[in-house]
């Protein structure tokens, strides 16, 4: 695995901006979209992808994202909630913390944090990445919601020492808060040419289906069993 992760972050550097300048295609919802099913679902609890264009599904189909695809798992296995894809490409950690109450309107019961990969990308400094990530964890589990918090690697171009912090951020916070954890979002995929779209760092259908069943591991536990 560790050849998979280093060509995974030659790509970042190769790609350079891509994280930063993707269009969203069929990922996240629209505000349209996004008002239409908070009134079409009011009743149903929610499962909100709070991320970046990994997260929104830049490349793919908007079926085939991974909230998408945790969707038809949770449909298929009798459960009742209602996933929302929050993903905007080029989102930075700060990014999602101005957005995360929006992000949360209705009966929010799961928030799964999938930032930090644009923060990395532009060398941002590592404390406030983990500040605003703190705080995004806090103000949500303050509303009585469960956190499932995702890692990131950064690109080795800054340094084997900020690539060292950068990572350990994730894992200080799930200690600190208690959370659900799954050490890298693209665990299984990084690197992988096949599982890949062309730009080498956003996963394809067959990526995406992966990344996917490595979070409804760690997701699965956390929900209401379905009646």
């Amino acid at each position: 695995m560790r050849i998979y992760r280093l060509l995974f972050l030659a790509a970042f550097i190769v790609v350079g901006c891509a994280l930063a300048s993707a269009v969203t295609v069929g990922g996240a919802a629209s505000a349209d979209e996004w008002a239409q099913s908070k009134a079409g679902a009011a009743t149903r609890p929610r499962i909100v992808f709070l991320g970046d264009s990994l997260t929104a599904g830049y490349g793919l189909e908007r079926h085939q994202s991974v909230p998408s695809l945790i969707q038809g798992r949770l449909d298929s296995s009798g459960y009742r909630y209602e996933v929302v894809n929050a993903g905007v490409s080029g989102d930075t950690s700060a990014g999602g913390l101005s957005r995360l109450d929006w992000s949360l309107s209705g009966d929010v019961q799961v928030l799964v944090v999938e930032l930090g990969a644009n923060d990395g990308l532009r060398g941002l400094p590592v404390a406030a990445m983990k500040n605003n990530l703190d705080q995004i964890i806090r103000r949500a589990k303050q509303r009585g919601i469960t956190v499932l918090l995702t890692g990131m690697e950064a690109p080795p171009n800054y340094g084997a020492a900020y690539t060292r912090e950068f990572r350990q951020v994730f894992h200080d916070l799930a200690q600190v808060h208690k959370i659900a954890f799954v050490p890298f979002f693209l665990q299984g995929v990084a690197g992988i040419p096949t599982l890949n779209i062309a730009d080498g760092i956003h996963p394809n259908p067959a990526g995406a289906r992966i990344v996917e069943g490595t979070l409804w591991r760690a997701l699965q536990p956390l929900l209401a069993k379905p009646r």
